[in-house]
């Protein structure tokens, strides 16, 4: 943790995929450099950027702008905000619009958004007319930390988050960290709990970091870029490794397998959202490793502290409205993706910065902790 935490210029993180290798450029103002750099890695080529209806007001003038600039004709699409859109319906209309705009196949996509923007917008680009080029464009602390970096994209199904997609990396992630002074304080808080992710999993030591920086990196102070290009820079290592999730990168799903039931249980809608649901995932992913003795109880109550203490929810009493009993949650945790010949697989820890894959976890003790959890409501 001893890099400079005000560097003269952006921190570029490099995604190394043989001939698919891409970078991560984080910093300040860079919104205003997207057409310059999207031209030199394709210097003819059309672009349709896809945004939603929350960011479009505040940076979609700026992204077309620099892509005129460059000489880099534009077209937009615009969905409705929120995980709604990450539905068949918004899917269709994104691939029709591509095409009625004849986007073709030497042309881009660029997501400017979120997480559900990206995902969507990777998924279209990586299916219409075979294959398009996508360059991510992360608005939330969320997506430049975790969903714009490692090729995964995807759209829900009733029966989960994320089922129906494909890996379909990027040519470029372009994460201007002044677009996160527009983000609404609960929308960062809930990105903080996917970057909290990469000190857990594997790196004790940022952690720690976090726990002494935390106010800088909300406030913006030049901790928030090192924080964010710390995490990009880990992830990029374990997507090196593991591109398709058949081993290491199983990791980055810490507090996923928990998360993604308490989202779906609450209907993919503002009553959690995916950060929200991963710190919970992620205290119970703690809770249930402590019960099993493979840590100290004292680490899991330090986990629950830090994020309890940035307002994430760490208790599933916090999840408003009603909540499926345990037998529903329980399906729900079978539809994850890392569920293998419908054994569950659950991402465990050591102790902090020590996770590791547990497969064929007994279903029956996960459903007795989950009715104790659900009994603290």
């Amino acid at each position: 943790m001893t890099a400079p935490l005000r560097p003269a210029e952006p921190i570029v993180v490099k995604v190394s995929l043989a001939e698919r290798t891409y970078d991560i450029v984080i910093g300040r103002g860079l919104l205003a450099s997207l057409g310059e750099r999207v031209a030199a890695l394709k210097p003819v080529a059309k672009a349709a950027i896809v945004c939603d209806a929350a960011v479009a007001p505040l940076h979609l003038a700026a992204a077309t702008g620099s892509l005129r600039a460059a000489g880099i004709p534009s077209v937009s699409i615009v969905v409705r905000q929120g995980e709604g859109s990450k539905s068949f319906a918004t899917f269709q209309q994104v691939c029709e619009d591509l095409i009625a705009a004849r986007i073709e196949r030497g042309d881009l996509v660029v997501a400017l958004g979120g997480g559900v923007v990206g995902d969507l917008a990777g998924f279209a680009a990586s299916v219409v007319r075979r294959g398009l080029d996508c360059v991510q464009v992360p608005t939330t602390l969320l997506a430049q930390v975790d969903s714009s970096v490692g090729g995964k994209t995807a759209i829900n199904s009733a029966h989960g988050k994320n089922l129906i997609g494909t890996f379909h990396q990027p040519i470029l992630v372009l994460a201007d960290t002044a677009l996160l002074d527009t983000l609404p304080p609960r929308e960062f808080r809930a990105g903080y709990a996917e970057l909290v992710k990469h000190g857990l999993l594997g790196d004790a030591a940022f952690f720690s970091w976090l726990e002494t920086n935390v106010a800088d990196v909300f406030s913006g102070r030049p901790a928030r870029e090192h924080a964010i290009a710390t995490s990009c820079r880990m992830k990029a290592e374990i997507v090196a490794r593991d591109e398709r999730e058949s081993g290491d990168r199983a990791l980055l799903n810490l507090g996923h397998t928990f998360g993604h039931a308490f989202e779906a249980a609450a209907g993919f809608s503002d009553r959690l959202l995916h950060g929200e649901a991963i710190a919970l995932g992620i205290t119970c992913a703690f809770e249930f490793s402590a019960r099993r003795k493979l840590l100290a109880p004292a680490d899991a109550a330090r986990v629950a502290r830090h994020l309890a203490a940035v307002g994430l929810p760490t208790r599933i009493a916090q999840i408003p409205g009603e909540v499926p009993n345990a037998d529903r949650l329980m399906q729900l945790m079978a539809q994850d993706n890392k569920v293998k010949q419908g054994r569950l697989t659950f991402i465990l820890m050591r102790g902090i910065g020590a996770a590791f894959v547990a497969p064929d976890v007994d279903p029956a003790e996960i459903r007795a902790f989950v009715v104790e959890k659900l009994a603290e409501r």
